[in-house]
């Protein structure tokens, strides 16, 4: 069986962390959040705010790349938000067996769980550029599209069962 590497991708508030630990779990591989690789330059702009632009997000998704690629023989979940075709091109450059689970929810769930986070870098005010900047996956990237209203031991379930019939 080839190296389980699964993005689970989406806006702030979807549930990224959640599902992709339950994901882990369920697979047997290691989780890594995607928010604790960003540099902490990345981190402070989105504190205060201010979205990050592509120049800061490129070495970041070669890094989501990287780990996906390299983290343990038998593969790794990665949660990355993984907005834009472009970003998940990065980390496909790195990790071309990637495939991407997109957790896709409507604004006023997505806000209500931010608003319930306390001490999280991310605030609700960058919910709508982000929605703005996602580009949803495409029918040529492996992955699936997956409603974030749903129970998330559910959805990682889900996404370990196509997983791992992908993997065959």
């Amino acid at each position: 069986m080839r190296r389980l590497e699964v993005v689970v991708m989406g806006v702030s508030g979807s549930g990224k962390t959640t599902v992709g630990q339950l994901l882990a779990d369920r697979l047997g591989v290691p989780f890594v959040d995607g928010d604790a690789l960003h540099p902490p330059a990345n981190v402070a702009k989105m504190a205060s705010g201010i979205p990050l632009d592509d120049d800061d997000r490129a070495p970041w998704l070669r890094t989501i790349g990287d780990t996906l690629a390299g983290t343990s023989p038998e593969g790794v979940v990665v949660a990355c938000s993984a907005l834009k075709r472009a970003y998940r091109d990065l980390i496909r450059a790195e990790a071309p067996n990637a495939v991407f689970a997109e957790l896709d929810g409507d604004r006023e769930l997505l806000a209500a769980r931010m608003a319930a986070r306390p001490g999280h870098f991310m605030p609700v005010s960058l919910l709508d550029s982000q929605l703005a900047t996602l580009q949803p996956l495409q029918p040529d990237e492996a992955g699936m599209r997956l409603d974030v209203g749903r129970p998330p031991a559910e959805l990682a379930a889900e996404i370990g069962d196509a997983v791992l019939a992908r993997e065959g």
